[in-house]
C-alpha cells in the first residue's frame, strides 16, 4: 500500500510544481522596466496566413536592460511583426529601420509600478488557490485509499505530507512573488 500514497504524493509534487513553473512564465511577462525577449512571449504574427509566434520567425535579443532588437528571418516580415506589436497593446512603440526591430522599454511610471505590484498580488493570489486545489484533489485522493484499505496511520501521514507539501508551494509563491515586486519597485 506504501506504493499508493508515494504515487499520490508524487502527483500533488509535480502537480504543483508546474504551477510554479507556469507562475514563473506569468511574471516573467509583467514588465519590471527590463527589456527581456519574454516581454514578446505569446505574441503571434501573420506568417503566410498562418498564426505563428514571434520567435520563430525572427531572433528576439535584448543588446541592453532598455531595448529589445527583433530580427526577422525574412525582410518582408518586418511591417507585418511590426503591426502586430502595435495591435498587441503592449505599451510599445516599435521602430522599423528597414533591417530590424528596435524596441526601447520605457521606465515605468510610480504609478505604472503600482498598478503592476497589483497585478503580481492577484497572479499570486490566483496560484495560491490553484495550489490549494491540488492540495484538496490529492486529499481526496488520500481518502479513497483509506476506503481501499490502507492503513489510517498512513492516511493520516500522507495527508500532512501533503500538507507540508502544500506549504513549501505557497512560501515559493510568496517569495517569488516577492522579488518580483521588490525588482518592479526598484527604479
Amino acid at each position: 500500500m506504501a506504493e499508493e500514497t508515494k504515487k499520490c504524493l508524487e502527483q500533488a509534487r509535480e502537480s504543483m510544481n508546474a504551477t510554479i513553473v507556469f507562475f514563473d512564465k506569468e511574471l516573467q511577462k509583467i514588465r519590471a522596466g527590463k527589456a527581456s525577449p519574454q516581454m514578446l512571449e505569446g505574441l503571434k504574427v501573420d506568417y503566410y496566413g498562418n498564426q505563428t509566434p514571434i520567435e520563430q520567425v525572427a531572433n528576439i535579443n535584448t543588446p541592453d536592460a532598455r531595448q529589445i532588437v527583433i530580427q526577422p528571418w525574412e525582410r518582408p516580415m518586418l511591417p507585418i511583426i511590426e503591426k502586430a506589436i502595435l495591435a498587441a497593446n503592449l505599451g510599445f512603440n516599435p521602430q522599423n529601420n528597414g533591417e530590424f526591430i528596435r524596441i526601447v522599454v520605457p521606465t515605468p511610471t510610480e504609478e505604472r509600478r503600482k498598478e503592476l505590484v497589483k497585478k503580481i498580488k492577484q497572479e499570486t493570489e490566483q496560484n495560491k488557490v490553484t495550489i490549494r486545489n491540488l492540495r484538496r484533489t490529492a486529499n481526496d485522493l488520500a481518502k479513497k485509499l483509506k476506503d481501499n484499505g490502507i492503513p489510517e496511520d498512513e492516511a493520516k501521514k500522507l495527508e500532512t505530507d501533503i500538507q507540508k507539501l502544500t506549504d513549501d508551494f505557497i512560501a515559493k509563491i510568496d517569495k517569488m512573488s516577492e522579488l518580483k515586486e521588490k525588482e518592479i519597485m526598484t527604479v
